[in-house]
Formats: structure tokens, sequence, C-alpha cells
């Protein structure tokens, strides 16, 4: 039997890596991505997210330390499944841990974790961050096989990559972005179907969200690079109020 669809508040995490971006560029301490965070969190933010990769090519182990002693919402620490990452995560415990794919010559995550054909590791990687009470969430592609072993493994979270999508509509592929925004739908319906807390991100503005925060199942969405932007020209508050805007008036 299907679950009841989920209705209500859906939650926004504001992702800040790229604040860390801009300061890394130039050197020293500005600007601050613990301060983006902190005003994140006071424009209405539901949570925050940090993506530490192994290059350390923006956020920081510091920052880490400081996000989790500075925030009173969420923090979701994105992170590879390696044993470097597992031992953070493990020591500072952050509410939410999200295991992405990284790859170093990459701009920023370019896909969804291969979950079907690394189930055995991966379930075994997990299993210490949900002993340790992190709500674990894996970043995947909206397909059925990987939707199924990440249930398998036992992660509590699935976030669906929405990037074919958002890319498809910024290059004017209308039929490819109407055939990718259904296929976010179905299998964020399969998704819940199975017990699995639903979010998504990557890509998503304010032109591409609305479809899909209108999903009933997506609980969760994570936005960064663009709101970082949108900042430049409007201000980090007044941009995540906009988003949270249009989100509102999609779930409505």
């Amino acid at each position: 039997m299907a679950l009841e669809k989920p209705l209500g508040h859906l939650r926004l995490g504001v992702n800040i890596d790229h604040v860390a971006t801009v300061r890394n560029a130039r050197g020293g301490a500005y600007p601050d991505p613990v301060r983006a965070a902190l005003l994140a969190q006071e424009a209405g933010a539901d949570g925050i997210t940090a993506h530490l990769r192994e290059d350390r090519r923006h956020i920081s182990d510091e920052d880490i330390d400081r996000l989790m002693e500075a925030l009173t919402v969420p923090l979701n620490l994105e992170m590879a499944a390696t044993d470097e990452m597992q031992a953070i995560a493990l020591r500072h415990r952050p509410h939410a841990v999200c295991i992405v794919p990284e790859r170093r010559e990459e701009r920023t995550t370019e896909g969804g974790l291969e979950v079907a054909q690394d189930e055995n590791r991966l379930a075994h990687f997990i299993a210490p961050l949900r002993e340790a009470g992190c709500r674990v969430s894996i970043f995947i592609a909206a397909e059925r096989a990987q939707i199924e072993a990440a249930h398998r493994i036992g992660a509590a979270v699935v976030e669906l990559h929405t990037g074919a999508y958002c890319d498809a509509h910024a290059e004017g592929r209308l039929a490819e972005r109407d055939a990718e925004l259904e296929r976010l739908r179905e299998m964020s319906a399969f998704a819940h179907e199975l017990g699995l807390e639903v979010h998504a991100g990557h890509g998503l503005t304010y032109e591409t969200v609305k479809p899909v925060a209108a999903f009933p199942e997506v609980m969760e969405l994570n936005i960064g690079h663009f709101l970082i932007g949108e900042a430049i020209f409007r201000g980090l508050a007044p941009a995540i109020a906009e988003m949270r805007r249009l989100m509102d008036e999609a779930r409505a």
C-alpha cells in the first residue's frame, strides 16, 4: 500500500560552499561562509548545507568546526564515502550527512552516486553514521535502480539530482526538460512509496524551482550556487526570501 502523501512545509536548505569559493580565490578570511550561514538562517533557511571536499577547494575543516558551534538550524554535511570523511562526520555528528560522488577534476557534483553497483561497501559505510544519530541521505539520479539500492542499504533519505532538468531548461531543450521533470515526479513518488524521505537539488533557480517544489513527496530542496550568485545583485536575505516565496507558492 502506498504511503499517504505528505503535505505542509517544504524545507529549504541553503548551500554556502561558494561563499568559501570566493574567499579562497584570494585567500584570507573574507567573505566568511559562517557569516553567510547565519544570515541564511536569519532569512528563513531551514538548514545549511556544506560540502567538505577531499581537496578542500571551498569549505574547510575549520568552517565545519565553526558551523557546528554557530548554527541553530541543522547542518547537512555533504561528503564522499571515504574513511577520512566518515571520521570527520563521526567526530562532529551533524544532524544530516549526504553522501555524494566526488571527482577531483569536476567543477561541481556532476551526477548521482552509483549505489546499485556498490551496495555492500556503502551499507557498511553508512551504518556507523546512522548509529551515531545522523540522518543519512544519498544523492542519486532519479532512477528506480538507484532508489531501490539506497533503500536496501538503509538510507533514510534520497536526494534526487535535478541537474539534467535544469540544464535542459537553461538550454531551451523543452521536450527533454519536460521528460526529465516527469521522471523526477515519478521517482519522487516511487521513493516515497518505499518509505524514503525525498529531497531534491542541483541547479535549481527561480525559473525551475516551482515545478519541483510542487511535488508533494519532496520534503526538502537544497539550493546553493544560484542563491549565492543572486545575492551579489540583491543581497543574500532577499535572494533567499524570493526562493522561499516561490517554493511556498508552488506548494500551496
